[in-house]
Formats: C-alpha cells, sequence, structure tokens
C-alpha cells in the first residue's frame, strides 16, 4: 500500500515530505501532471466522503477507502485546515479561520494540493 506523508517541520518550508513538489504561491493554481486538473485555491473543497481522519498525537492518520491510500498529516494545524474546508468558500477562508500564518499559506497549498492529487480531498 503506497501512501503520502504530509509533514510540518518546523520552519514550515518542506510541509509535504517524500514529494518532489516545491513550495507554490497561494495565488497561483498548483501544478499537477497534465491528466489531472491543477488545485485550485480559489474554488470550495472538503475531506472526501470516502475518507476516513483518525486523529494520533502527531496529526492523524487518513485513509481513503475507496482507492485505499493511506496518509499520514503529521501537523495539528494541517488536520484543523482539512476538516475545515468543508465550512468556508476557498482554501485561503479556511487558512485564515485556522489561524495559519500567511507566510506559511504557500506550504499549506501544496501540502492541500498533494492530498488533492490522492483524492483525499474533492472539490465542493
Amino acid at each position: 500500500m503506497r501512501g503520502v506523508l504530509i509533514d510540518t517541520p518546523t520552519p514550515p518550508s518542506g510541509l509535504v515530505t517524500g514529494s518532489s513538489a516545491g513550495a507554490q504561491p497561494a495565488a497561483e493554481p498548483v501544478t499537477v501532471p497534465a491528466d489531472e486538473a491543477p488545485f485550485d485555491p480559489a474554488v470550495p473543497w472538503r475531506k472526501s466522503a470516502s475518507v476516513a481522519l483518525r486523529p494520533e498525537p502527531f496529526g492523524a492518520l487518513v485513509y481513503h477507502f475507496g482507492n485505499r491510500k493511506l496518509s499520514f498529516l503529521k501537523s495539528k494545524p494541517l488536520v484543523a485546515v482539512v476538516t475545515a474546508l468543508e465550512e468556508h468558500p476557498d482554501v485561503p477562508g479556511a487558512l485564515a479561520a485556522c489561524d495559519v500564518p500567511e507566510a506559511q499559506h504557500p506550504a499549506y497549498v501544496t501540502a492541500l494540493a498533494t492530498l488533492a492529487r490522492s483524492q483525499m480531498i474533492e472539490r465542493r
């Protein structure tokens, strides 16, 4: 089983571990392979209905029952953002509501783009 490791070290650069993706500006969609739509932080998102979050001391385990992917969110603030996506009109709104410092927004957008590619979050 393949998994995606989402990590929030201090400092917040490198939020996504095990990925070649670098931090992307929050204002622009994150580039993904041509056969996938780019992650657009300006549209509404939510945790996929096929996904379960299990809180852990480090953050959370995220399991997709459809594609059987397992991810690790190694940051409680990132877990809060993923949970808050449902309640906000866009990613910047969820980040602001979760008190994520603006300087860290690009790293969180990159992490959310990774979650979108693995179908852990989806457009509403």
